[in-house]
């Protein structure tokens, strides 16, 4: 039996309502919720008391993993900095997703995709890590070995998710070829010639595996019980696709008519918390704000910038009238944990997991002062 933890004179936020009172917690769960002042246990001093953050789609582990092109960290230390970071902006639960799929730039995926999982499964069994995390595998589809490696690490155990990909020149997040060149050409370098000859062989591995890949993918994912996210939906045609293939989440889709089909399909919809925070996707398309005010965003995502997920939770209700901190934190906590089946977490409810985040919210920036993961403090 665990030593009562109690955090007294907190705001706490609930999944319908903010009251001012104490969260009592008990072997890792919470026990009990008192409302009004106290003078037992640590006192709040009035901040928010929100749930732990339940993080999907990250790629900020290949970020310290490969800090720079042809830099290659070292996977545990990439790990370290990664886990310190997502905890200290109030993440709890977070999903690594970890690209698989060789291609030009990588040609050996499966060695750094190798790294970086195992990594984690070193971090898991040491105990060592302050957030728990799971296993999000982005695969590439129009990569030669993206099933190979997905065999390779779909069992890890902790895999939770995984994603269907295609980047080619001229599909989903880039329909437009001269979109595509205007965003990519400052950071590949070279001839007009050599993109053209990069282009090429782009579109001839996406004619050449995407679809077969695609295929394989899906029914394996079936037999194994992994719930399956899209990714960058654009038309009627590519929703249409992932309900026919019992995708669970439709990550960033690029169009009010993708995220309006994915939501009559009954397709949770997951955007970027970035794009809410600055206002618009860096790459021009739909609006995460835009398609909350039409009912069509149910989870947001760090993406990027790990700390993006809590600003955009306090940001949103600035943005669009009506809209309570309650509601807005759904997004980050209740709702992406429901889609990946974490029922014990998400909520600051009597019997769910103390995952709890004391933020100072009366500044123009919300500050994490407190980080507790079942019951324990780990910032």
């Amino acid at each position: 039996m665990t030593e009562t933890l109690i955090l007294s004179n907190a705001r706490i936020v609930l999944a319908d309502e903010i009251v001012h009172g104490s969260v009592v917690v008990g072997d890792g769960r919470i026990i009990a919720i008192d409302s009004g002042a106290s003078t037992i246990g640590d006192d709040m001093g009035g901040d928010h008391l929100i749930p732990g953050l339940v993080e999907l789609h990250t790629d900020h582990l290949e970020t310290h993993y490969r800090p720079r092109p042809g830099v290659f960290w070292d996977p545990m230390a990439a790990l370290h900095a990664h886990d310190v970071q997502v905890v200290g902006s109030g993440i709890t639960t977070v999903f690594d997703a970890v690209r698989i799929g060789s291609d030009q730039d990588l040609p050996d995926m499966l060695k750094h995709a190798s790294a970086m999982v195992g990594a984690i499964a070193r971090g898991r069994v040491a105990g060592w890590l302050r957030a728990e995390h799971f296993l999000h595998l982005r695969c590439e589809l129009p990569s030669h070995d993206v099933v190979e490696q997905f065999e390779a690490l779909a069992g890890t155990g902790f895999t939770r998710l995984a994603s269907v990909m295609d980047h080619t020149p001229g599909q989903r997040q880039f329909p437009s070829l001269e979109q595509y060149k205007t965003y990519y050409s400052k950071y590949m370098g070279g001839s007009d010639a050599d993109l053209a000859a990069y282009l090429a062989a782009r579109q001839a591995d996406h004619d050449t595996w995407s679809g077969p890949n695609r295929r394989t993918l899906v029914a394996r994912a079936r037999q194994i019980g992994l719930p399956l996210a899209s990714h960058d939906d654009s038309t009627l045609a590519h929703v249409e696709e992932a309900a026919e293939d019992g995708v669970a989440i439709s990550e960033f889709p690029t169009t009010l008519e993708a995220a309006s089909a994915a939501k009559d399909a009954g397709i949770a919809i997951l955007m970027g918390a970035p794009n809410v925070v600055r206002g618009g996707s860096h790459s021009g398309n739909v609006s995460a704000v835009d398609l909350y005010r039409a009912g069509l965003l149910d989870i947001l995502s760090s993406d990027y910038v790990p700390y993006a997920l809590l600003q955009a939770a306090f940001v949103l209700p600035q943005r669009i009238d009506g809209l309570d901190l309650p509601q807005a934190l759904a997004t980050v906590t209740s709702n992406p944990a429901r889609a990946v089946g974490l029922t014990d977490r998400g909520e600051i409810a009597v019997g769910r997991r103390a995952d709890l985040v004391r933020v100072a919210a009366d500044g123009p920036l919300p500050v994490v002062r407190g980080v507790w993961r079942e019951g324990q403090r780990i910032s």
